[in-house]
């Protein structure tokens, strides 16, 4: 997205989509020198596969929550996850797969950002949420106009439901503070934007 001061990237996908992805940097005008600032809302290999490299080539920062920093740094996805649903762990060795053929660069992030987090002083008017439940340092981004950009705590491919919930304590603790915020869209890591009154009615 574009903002007064450059533009900041939510997520960046596989690593095999990277010429998509560039493509669409390109024709939204964003080139080398004015990407300020790469967001992850998690670690997982999806979300983080063109990072080292958009770092290097347009000069960015990289910018995630501390817990899922061992992810990145490491390779190892469980490693922001409590593990306790079989069904997790096994989802996740398959997308580790998937991560390698991928050829999934490792890298160390520049900024740690915590709940509460303004992104002001980048020219986005947000904050960070910390929405553990898909894993423990999932993070979204709440605009000020009331849009969250959520990650996979939530999809929407035929209508909006959990994504992969690693733990449900943590998943149902998190959506009982986004119903306490007012939230008007919601921007899923998979699947088309919703009003967030799809899911909570």
């Amino acid at each position: 997205m574009k903002t007064d001061t450059g533009y900041i990237l939510i997520d960046t996908g596989w690593s095999f989509k990277r010429t998509a992805l560039e493509k669409e940097l390109v024709s939204e005008g964003c080139k080398p020198g004015n990407l300020k600032l790469i967001i992850l809302t998690h670690g997982d290999f999806d979300h983080t596969g063109n990072c080292a490299y958009l770092r290097e080539k347009y000069g960015t920062e990289i910018a995630m929550h501390r817990s899922e920093s061992e992810v990145v740094e490491s390779g190892d996805m469980m490693l922001s996850r409590k593990g306790k649903r079989i069904i997790t762990r096994i989802i996740f060795k398959i997308v580790k797969f998937y991560g390698r053929l991928s050829k999934f660069d490792r890298f160390k992030p520049d900024l740690y950002i915590e709940d509460g987090y303004e992104l002001s002083g980048y020219g986005f008017d947000a904050r960070v949420l910390l929405i553990p439940g898909h894993s423990n340092g999932s993070i979204g981004i709440m605009t000020t106009e009331g849009d969250l950009f959520c990650g996979d705590l939530l999809t929407n491919k035929d209508k909006p439901v959990p994504f992969i919930i690693d733990d449900s304590a943590d998943f149902n603790a998190t959506v009982e503070k986004l119903k306490s915020l007012e939230i008007n869209i919601v921007y899923p890591g998979h699947g088309k934007p919703f009003p967030m009154s799809s899911f909570t009615k």
